[in-house]
């Protein structure tokens, strides 16, 4: 018995297990959704219900602030999408963007007390091409300045690299959310040696169509520089940093910090418009890293200009420790228009400060500063830049090469199309980008006695193999009696096509 058990077994284990046969998995049409983006409300004024010196008022002048919005066909021959903009808490239009003429649509609206929403159905299975932006201009105040932001999608997790918690700064978030349930936010914040043990909660709730405002000057004091990064468990969230500073009695800038790119071991910074100044000159243009993981890293910093990278002493290598943000002075280069591209062999996140120098305050006899933030961005993505009313946009454009220090590759090109504020296309025209090299388009090169309400690039051939990738902003600009003011525009990148989803079988239900 034993052996006839025996001989079974062997004859059983000589039996060859056939090879796993792959199973295609099924995918299914899923047409593309509606685009939400939440747009930034007014500037959040100093505290005035303390009575005090009228002569010593911190908003002496009205913040004047306007959300423009505009909505793109796909293409020359698609109709472009209604586009309607909302308070973030209701449903009363304030504005609706309707396409001129079927190409685009350009609208505009007074910014109500709080953020906003802005909404666009696909055309077809084409998703909608959107975007709007939020600008408040202070002329007088501790507020003077321009402070602009496109209006952005909702995400659960954001970084935003600017501001400073010191004396003399201030440094507020703003967290919206647009959606219908409760999303309970996170808020980290790092500085100058690392990681910051904030003073208060850093957890908190942000109901449904609510914002919520935290002063990080009251959690994380005295940090001359600060990274926030904010996460969302339950549902998606905007945030932004709105960043002022007073040198004595005079204002030094304000201007929204908006997310840029999560950590990467490349970051492309743009907007890098800079006067002439020495090394050693103070408020000078600054780019402002950080490594957020446990390892240190080596950065190598490439600015590109107008005829290709620009050496800077002391600012192509710098070492990065954990957690530690670092700001490296721009000053010393020559006048111009330059992007910044960071290569690390560890993730880091990037932003860049430019300064413009103004006249002396009333109070002192230190010239008025003005300040705007650049958000590192995603290159080689089309995208649109709605610009309000009392802008002048000039859009900056560079082209980023494969290779270590942006080098190397084809040029990069695209289709630009100027948008008029009845939707009209006031001008179309390709551009073209040597790899390596940055260049500024002013306005004025474009159009002529028209206001310009958006932006919109297509590029070509953006995911060609040594094709260098084309990375865009716009510099926004006021002029005022004793100073320009400027702020920094990112494009809101089209939504990635998606037409086709990936459907397995689970052995959970929900969310894992």
């Amino acid at each position: 018995m034993l052996a006839l058990t025996a001989a079974v077994v062997a004859q059983a284990s000589a039996i060859p297990v056939p090879p796993d046969v792959p199973v295609a998995v099924p995918a299914v049409e899923v047409p593309p959704a509606a685009r939400q983006l939440v747009c930034a409300g007014p500037l959040v004024q100093p505290d005035d219900t303390v009575a005090g010196d009228a002569a010593f008022d911190p908003t002496p002048v009205d913040v004047l602030t306007r959300v423009g919005v505009v909505t793109v066909g796909a293409s020359d021959a698609d109709r472009a999408p209604s586009a309607t903009l909302t308070p973030l808490a209701g449903d009363q239009p304030l504005t609706v963007a309707e396409p001129a003429g079927g190409a685009a649509g350009a609208a505009e609206a007074a910014a109500p007390d709080g953020a906003t929403r802005m909404t666009a159905d696909p055309v077809g299975d084409t998703a909608a091409r959107i975007a709007g932006t939020t600008a408040s201009v202070t002329s007088a105040g501790d507020l003077r300045g321009l402070a602009a932001a496109s209006c952005q999608a909702p995400a659960a997790e954001q970084w935003l690299v600017g501001g400073s918690t010191e004396i003399g700064s201030s440094a507020l978030l703003v967290v919206a959310n647009p959606g219908a349930t409760p999303a309970e936010v996170t808020v980290e914040v790092f500085g100058p040696s690392g990681r910051v043990d904030l003073a208060g909660a850093a957890r908190f709730l942000v109901a449904p169509g609510a914002e919520r405002a935290l002063l990080l000057e009251g959690i994380a004091a005295e940090q001359r520089r600060i990274v926030t990064r904010v996460t969302a468990a339950g549902g998606l969230v905007t945030a932004q940093v709105q960043d002022s500073r007073l040198n004595g009695f005079t204002p030094a800038g304000t201007d929204l910090v908006s997310a840029g790119q999560g950590p990467a071991t490349r970051q492309v910074v743009g907007g890098l418009v800079v006067p002439d100044t020495t090394i050693d000159q103070p408020d000078t243009a600054v780019l402002r890293l950080l490594a957020p993981g446990d390892l240190a890293t080596r950065a190598q910093v490439t600015l590109l200009g107008a005829a290709g990278p620009v050496t800077l002493p002391g600012v192509e290598s710098v070492d990065l420790a954990p957690g530690e943000v670092i700001d490296l002075p721009l000053g010393g280069l020559p006048t111009g228009t330059y992007t910044a591209v960071v290569d690390s062999k560890e993730p880091v996140v990037a932003g860049a400060m430019l300064t413009r120098p103004g006249l002396p305050g009333q109070l002192d006899d230190l010239p008025t500063l003005e300040r705007a933030w650049s958000a590192a961005s995603a290159v080689g993505r089309s995208g649109v830049v709605a610009v309000p009313t009392g802008i002048t946009p000039t859009l900056l454009l560079s082209a980023v090469g494969p290779g270590l220090r942006g080098a190397g590759g084809d040029a990069a090109t695209g289709t630009l199309h100027v948008l008029g504020a009845d939707g009209a296309v006031l001008d179309e025209r390709e551009v073209r980008v040597e790899a390596g090299t940055t260049f500024a388009m002013p306005a004025t090169d474009l159009v002529t006695g028209r206001q310009v309400a958006g932006l919109a690039l297509t590029l070509e051939d953006a995911d060609r193999t040594g094709r260098a990738a084309l990375a865009w902003t716009v510099l926004a600009s006021v002029p005022a009696a004793d100073g320009e003011l400027v702020s920094i525009l990112d494009p809101v990148p089209d939504a990635a096509a998606q037409t086709r989803v990936p459907v397995q079988r689970a052995s959970t239900l929900g969310l894992p």
